[in-house]
């Protein structure tokens, strides 16, 4: 079973970074993807980043140019790098696992498998 656990969110000025982390713990096939999800106050959850079998990176289009998805994989570790950020960035970030063969149709509404139980990011000046 896998265990995602983000750590990082808290709050910045528009404008502003942050970097999230996730670590990954359990056993993540190697047929599985990594990416992220975030939450609006009122809104439905939305995808942001993720990794497609071959490591290539998706972005929703309201952060490509902005937000930046990486992993170490001696550690573990899945990241999002928030740059220039906005009001509108204001939520809870999940990281998620699937199989690389659904991840691919969270663009148009898929829910992935494995969740992490969230971190906080505020944008505000």
């Amino acid at each position: 079973q896998v265990r995602l656990v983000e750590s990082g969110g808290g709050s910045a000025q528009p404008g502003g970074s942050l970097r999230l982390s996730c670590v990954v713990s359990g056993h993540l096939s190697s047929s599985d993807c990594l990416g992220w999800f975030r939450q609006a106050p009122g809104k439905q959850r939305e995808a942001v980043a993720a990794f497609d079998d071959d490591d290539t990176p998706y972005y929703a289009s309201a952060v490509k140019g902005r937000f930046t998805i990486s992993k170490d994989n001696a550690r573990n570790t899945l990241y999002l790098h928030l740059n220039k950020l906005k009001t509108e960035d204001t939520g809870t970030y999940y990281c998620v696992a699937d199989p690389c063969s659904t991840m691919r149709f969270v663009w148009i509404g898929s829910t992935p498998r494995t969740w992490g139980q969230g971190t906080q990011v505020t944008v505000a000046s």
